[in-house]
């Protein structure tokens, strides 16, 4: 109940999602229709994934030599997903969907998370074929997207290449004209693709029907050979099995075969695939949009995708604070220290009432809760961009666009972070497979690598996004953190907060300045993750007094303990975390090149 608490209060008290209802879109839609959406996908997350966790951690994804054999309550809790109606949560009613706010599905999504993070695969599905709904044929909508939503298709994204890993312009996967079909069939103009894809979560598996395959490759040129950098990739749909157009299968399988099972630190339970796409005639592909612009595409789903680890990344932190904190409240262990010492005859105290244990429960506390706001925020900023008047729709396209860095990367290191103090809070039983809490840690350890290594957000962040449209968006992200800092300042308890919170974001602008003062990429971007970090901790803290704003207007019926803790775990960010970012800016603002011009052979 802790976490559905924390929800409605972000969602209703903050954000005030239900006036999105009074909105075209969602006006069939009301504060009863959003919990009823939450109330089911917490019962199904209760259900059908939590008591499963352990069990899919430890009975991985195996190859028999025909197919991918997963555990019995994947297939289950795969089923109550679909049944759930979430793949096509946001989708139009005519296309079978909710026309849910995003922020609500956002929220929804939240439970299964934090249930167990490695039992679905669906947000991988949702993105492909909202993917597909944009960029895709009418006919391909029908035949693919639509055939995802309803649970009979599963989807994956294949990025990746094992010599090229984030390096997309390195990749070498070849589509070439499908002879006679190229002119096009009922799906679209038809390739035959030859390459090998790795790290493709979810790409072999027997949970659904079929399996669609959005593939980047690059089609040769006259000359035969491939378009260097990303300019000449383009997007594919390559089935496992082929489709007719009204989405019936044909019988065949198509030239897709599994390589081999990555096995993972975490997320053991979904499958990490190594493919080879044409090991035979080639895989038949279906070109999505123009040639040459796949990349253009491929990022409406990656740009998800960011958000959607954010969001497991917090809530793996999240489940790993109430273990921590059930933990803490039942496990005796010390003594008080008093003026002479302490008293061996007095009985143990419970561990939560030691200062320390309460500095790693509050730590956790501040990095979740403040994580799940900012997702959920960003969530709302999707809906404002797709509903809203066109002024405030394109304000938050670019501030979305300065965010999901943020949203993808801050939740990953701190959120694992917090993941670590639930490890230390349970002691020597925190690294045994007695507790969950280690498992929580391994499954989150690669939200620092999935969608976009962290050095990658960073180098996005500061060496594409602060400066995208001459900085728009950097200043319409200060405007809104200066109106809540004039806010909160007339507030006796959080002024020094809002004080607090304009000299970071000072730093943060100087630091700006000072990184591209030479207009230099190599030392503009040196320290990029420091910078990265320093954003970000600077974004929580604006996140945190917008949310303890909140907080003090809400109901004076609403519970004593919810209010201390919110405006406790804001207190703890501004005095514990927020002074960190001097350093991480220092070698910022000074370019600093230690790192940079360390010589290879000193290592």
């Amino acid at each position: 109940m802790k976490l559905r608490h924390t929800i409605d209060f972000l969602l209703n008290d903050w954000l005030r999602t239900e006036e999105l209802a009074q909105r075209e879109r969602f006006s069939e839609h009301s504060r009863e229709t959003f919990d009823a959406v939450l109330d089911t996908c917490e019962r199904i997350a209760r259900e059908k994934f939590a008591p499963f966790n352990r069990l899919i951690d430890i009975e991985e994804p195996r190859f028999d030599g025909e197919k991918v054999i997963l555990p019995q309550a994947t297939h289950d809790a795969a089923l109550a997903y679909a049944e759930s109606g979430m793949l096509s949560a946001a989708q139009d009613y005519e296309n079978g969907g909710m026309q849910l706010p995003y922020s609500v599905e956002a929220a929804a999504n939240a439970f299964f998370a934090c249930a167990s993070v490695g039992i679905s695969s669906s947000m991988l599905t949702t993105g492909n074929a909202n993917l597909l709904m944009v960029h895709g044929t009418p006919a391909q909508k029908e035949a693919f997207a639509k055939n995802e939503f309803s649970g009979r298709f599963s989807g994956t994204m294949c990025l990746s290449e094992p010599q090229a890993g984030s390096s997309l312009s390195d990749i070498t996967t070849r589509a070439v004209p499908d002879g006679a079909g190229f002119e096009g069939d009922a799906l679209g103009a038809r390739y035959r693709l030859k390459g090998n894809k790795m790290w493709i979560s979810s790409g072999e598996h027997e949970l659904s029907e079929n399996i669609i395959h959005l593939v980047l490759a690059k089609i040769p040129d006259a000359s035969g050979k491939l378009v260097a950098g990303t300019r000449g990739i383009s997007l594919f749909i390559v089935p496992k099995k082929m489709v007719n157009p009204d989405g019936s299968l044909t019988g065949e399988r198509n030239d897709v075969a599994l390589a081999g099972l990555n096995h993972k630190l975490g997320w053991r339970g979904t499958t990490n695939t190594l493919l080879n796409f044409g090991e035979g005639a080639g895989a038949v592909g279906y070109l999505v949009g123009q040639p040459g612009e796949g990349l253009r595409c491929m990022f409406h789903m990656m740009n998800e995708a960011r958000i959607g680890v954010g969001i497991a990344a917090t809530m793996l932190g999240l489940a790993g604070y109430y273990a921590s904190l059930d933990y803490a409240k039942s496990r005796p262990q010390g003594r008080p220290i008093g003026a002479s010492g302490k008293d061996a005859s007095q009985p143990q105290v419970r561990i939560i009432e030691h200062s320390d244990v309460k500095r790693m429960l509050l730590a956790q506390k501040s990095y979740g809760e403040g994580a799940l706001a900012l997702e959920l925020y960003c969530a709302r900023l999707v809906d404002e961009q797709h509903t809203a008047e066109a002024a405030a729709a394109d304000e938050a396209r670019l501030l979305l666009e300065v965010l999901t860095p943020i949203a993808k990367s801050w939740p990953s290191e701190w959120c694992l972070e917090a993941n670590s103090l639930a490890i230390q809070v349970h002691g020597g039983y925190g690294y045994t497979r007695d507790f969950p809490v280690e498992q929580y840690w391994r499954d989150n350890r690669l939200n620092m690598i999935h969608e976009g290594s962290h050095g990658i957000q960073a180098m996005d962040l500061l060496g594409r996004k602060v400066l995208m449209e001459n900085g728009r968006g950097m200043q319409l992200l200060a405007q809104r953190i200066q109106a809540t800092c004039a806010r909160a300042a007339k507030h006796p308890t959080l002024a020094a907060h809002a004080k607090a919170l304009g000299e970071a974001l000072g730093a943060v602008g100087n630091a700006t300045k000072a990184a591209w003062a030479t207009q230099n990429p190599q030392e503009a971007l040196a320290n990029a993750v420091p910078y990265m970090q320093a954003f970000g901790h600077t974004v929580l803290a604006w996140i945190w007094l917008d949310v303890a704003l909140a907080t003090v207007a809400a109901d004076p019926k609403s519970s004593k303990s919810e209010t201390q803790g919110r405006l406790g775990a804001a207190q703890f960010f501004y005095h514990y975390e927020l002074p960190k970012i001097d350093a991480w800016l220092s070698v910022v603002q000074s370019r600093d090149l230690t790192c940079a011009t360390f010589p290879e052979d000193a290592f």
